[in-house]
């Protein structure tokens, strides 16, 4: 995928394959608009479909990663924008169930339903909108000086896109009630303790640990590990029958491919593997 600038966010790439996205909105701490929103989908759709890129890193610029809807009304810059305009809103019942199942909604839904791991690195704010979709992300690091919640109820709406779900899997019903009822907002220390965060560091250290593990994933058995992700999320719906039979169809792959066999490899020889041959146009046989 090429760098490039879009409605409100960018994107670079770092070796080997990380797709980095800068949320970058000034003056609304990076927060989201309906244009920005089609236009990350699209983003996400790419790198799905581009064989090199291996792992999405989220994260945001200056002192917020994602701080929820845009409510100021102004109308958004569109200088930038690859997608045309959408007509209709929230001004009736039919225009705000629209605009969620088909645009807000489906943010998140195509993260979920990416392959290649995701991380969110979140720098700031990260309210509502920004939250549940941090959320959404395999991996989370935050920097200690972050500030996460859901508040929708301080405005009277609700974790529309998808928030309610998410703090369930996380946090357990319990919590979550208690999370979004009482309209808690946790620093990066806090939300670690909860679960919404799988690491929180030094606010200097949130790039540098978030780029590290996005090339250890990187690194990795894409494969097995893009195989792997699917099952573990499918496995948290389904049955202990449905998951088996999941991971078994998918194990007929993995157990045939080339990083398996280098990965034998590797162990019988007590040397680090090096997976993605054919990702990285190489014969299995080279080192």
């Amino acid at each position: 995928m090429e760098p490039g600038t879009h409605t409100g966010f960018e994107i670079t790439v770092e070796e080997p394959g990380i797709l980095v996205v800068t949320f970058d909105n000034p003056g609304s701490l990076n927060a989201s608009t309906a244009p920005m929103k089609r236009e990350l989908v699209e983003t996400i759709t790419q790198a799905q479909m581009d064989d090199s890129i291996r792992v999405l890193l989220f994260t945001g610029s200056g002192p917020a990663f994602w701080a929820g809807d845009d409510l100021s009304g102004r109308k958004p810059d569109r200088s930038n924008a690859v997608m045309p305009p959408v007509f209709g809103g929230h001004h009736s019942p039919t225009g705000t169930y629209n605009g969620l199942r088909v645009i807000s909604q489906a943010v998140n839904t195509a993260v979920r339903d990416l392959d290649k791991p995701t991380v969110a690195a979140i720098n700031g704010f990260a309210i509502q909108t920004g939250l549940s979709f941090a959320l959404s992300c395999d991996f989370r690091v935050a920097a200690r000086s972050a500030t996460l919640g859901s508040a929708t109820l301080r405005f009277g709406l609700l974790p529309d896109e998808g928030g309610h779900y998410l703090l369930v899997q996380h946090l357990g019903l319990a919590a979550a009630i208690d999370f979004v009822m009482r309209k808690r907002i946790v620093d990066g220390e806090q939300a670690q303790a909860l679960g919404l965060v799988n690491e929180v560091v030094d606010d200097d250290q949130l790039m540098p640990t978030a780029l590290d593990l996005a090339r250890e994933l990187a690194d990795g058995p894409q494969v097995a590990m893009r195989m792997l992700k699917r099952s573990l999320y499918l496995a948290a719906e389904q049955t202990w029958a449905q998951s088996l039979e999941d991971i078994a169809a998918r194990t007929a792959v993995t157990d045939h491919h080339p990083d398996a066999i280098e990965g034998g490899r590797a162990f019988l020889e007590k040397r680090s593997a090096r997976f993605n041959a054919a990702l990285e146009g190489r014969s299995v046989a080279e080192r």
